[in-house]
């Protein structure tokens, strides 16, 4: 069965950091990009931040810019986010995607990130 998992999530104060992890399986899946969105109480989910498999490049949402960072460990089928210098407004429950070369997008259940001010 194909998923994503993602963990990392917790409180921290603002200002501090975090690093969530996504792990997609099965092992053998196909990956051509992996990305982090989240929702915050009330809003829309957002996207955050995509890195592509092959190449590594990245995009960012802009308000997470020079704060977040994505990365990938293409042998354990992960991605992370670094977070720092957290806000409140970071507050949000965030999802990891993976996009198959094949078929559609894997969604996971998300992970919750608070910032107390």
């Amino acid at each position: 069965q194909e998923q994503v998992v993602e963990s990392g999530g917790g409180l921290v104060e603002a200002g501090g950091s975090l690093r969530l992890s996504c792990v997609a399986s099965p092992r053998s899946l196909s990956i051509a990009d992996m990305a982090w969105s989240r929702q915050a109480p009330g809003k829309e989910r957002e996207f955050v931040a995509r890195i592509n498999w092959i190449s590594g490049s990245t995009n960012y949402a802009d308000d997470v810019k020079g704060r977040f960072t994505i990365s990938k460990d293409n042998a354990k089928n992960t991605v992370f986010l670094d977070m720092k210098s957290l806000k409140p407004e970071d507050t949000a429950i965030y999802y990891c995607n993976a996009k198959p070369l094949f078929g559609r997008e894997i969604w996971g259940q998300g992970t919750r990130v608070t910032v107390s001010s």
